[in-house]
């Protein structure tokens, strides 16, 4: 391994990691790699750093910025280009590289498979708060409860600048379910950047809704960044492929947070039909006989997705935690 993907590999605090060195080797040939050493930095200033015309590090930027591997800024003139910042930023971006080989697809599963759970275990521990967090599926919430607008699925849509679609870039390298591919909602300057990239699709807001519903149906839950605002993205997760899920489900890391609110079954509407129990990632619903669903409260995420089978309407989404539970900003 040459020691130039070793150090990209440290940059974004991976040096020790066996797979990611690989994962830049793939992705990034020796000339790509040394101008990404140099970042940050603007297409002059490479220029003469590296030793070629500005036109060819230019031509070079443009190929790195759909790879993934580099983020220009128009604060400056001439724009300048950084890396990824970590490895979320890494992962989620030459995901989605439109040329990614299998192999390359195949790597970063392994690495989500053999190195993630032991390094998110470390992450959990040295941050406050968990980077992401649930929102609560676009279903009614009881009337007791104030519903604040950055956990409104309907309303974080309704207020945003620009939408786009991508692929979940979990299901597209872990392929373990067969559930919405392309189910990942950017947000404003997300949506930016992948619609510059090539990598997403246009959405109208009620594309967006529409999108929304389809995944609540599926059986997917929304998550988005731990903090008071929403403009990001809106990931539709499963169980099985999400980065973030397994992690808590399997080994009980917390790395997601859960929304302020929990299900709360009415006992005198409950059918006993079980589509709640079934629904639930977290096995925090439970119906022994035919008695009514019960809900354990340290289980339960609130993300709601054992409301849209109920055709009883005997679940409802009940305020358990105070309005201040979500940051002002992200952790991490």
């Amino acid at each position: 391994m040459e020691a130039a993907y070793l150090e990209l590999a440290g940059r974004i605090g991976l040096g020790q990691s066996q797979r990611i060195p690989q994962l830049f080797e793939i992705i990034a040939d020796r000339d790509e790699a040394q101008l990404l050493l140099a970042l940050p930095s603007d297409a002059p200033t490479l220029a003469g750093k590296l030793g070629r015309s500005e036109a060819e590090i230019e031509a070079m930027l443009k190929v790195l910025f759909v790879k993934g591997l580099v983020f220009p800024s128009s604060k400056t003139d001439p724009p300048s280009y950084r890396m990824s910042r970590d490895l979320v930023q890494f992962h989620d971006a030459t995901i989605l590289w439109p040329d990614a080989p299998q192999r390359f697809l195949d790597l970063w599963q392994d690495f989500m498979e053999i190195e993630w759970p032991p390094l998110a275990k470390i992450v959990s521990q040295i941050t406050p708060r968990p980077f992401t967090r649930v929102v609560p599926v676009g279903v009614s919430v009881a009337a007791k409860t104030y519903v604040l607008a950055f956990e409104d699925i309907r309303e974080i849509v309704e207020n945003a600048r620009n939408l786009a679609v991508t692929k979940c870039t979990c299901r597209l390298t872990a392929h373990k379910c067969d559930k919405k591919l392309d189910a990942c909602i950017q947000v404003n300057r997300a949506a930016d950047y992948t619609l510059a990239r090539g990598t997403g699709k246009q959405l109208s807001k009620q594309q967006a809704l529409d999108l929304i519903r389809e995944c609540e149906e599926e059986g997917l839950i929304h998550v988005v960044m731990n903090k008071q605002s929403v403009d990001h993205f809106i990931c539709n997760c499963c169980a099985c492929c999400c980065q973030t899920m397994p992690i808590l489900i399997e080994h009980n890391i917390s790395v997601i947070e859960p929304s302020r609110f929990a299900a709360d079954v009415d006992p005198d509407l409950c059918t006993s039909c079980r589509l709640c129990a079934e629904r639930c990632f977290f096995g925090a619903i439970t119906v022994e006989d035919d008695s009514p669903a019960q809900v354990n409260a340290d289980k339960c995420m609130g993300c709601g997705l054992c409301q849209v089978p109920c055709a009883a309407e005997a679940i409802s989404m009940k305020e358990v935690r105070a309005k201040d539970f979500v940051p002002e900003k992200a952790f991490g």
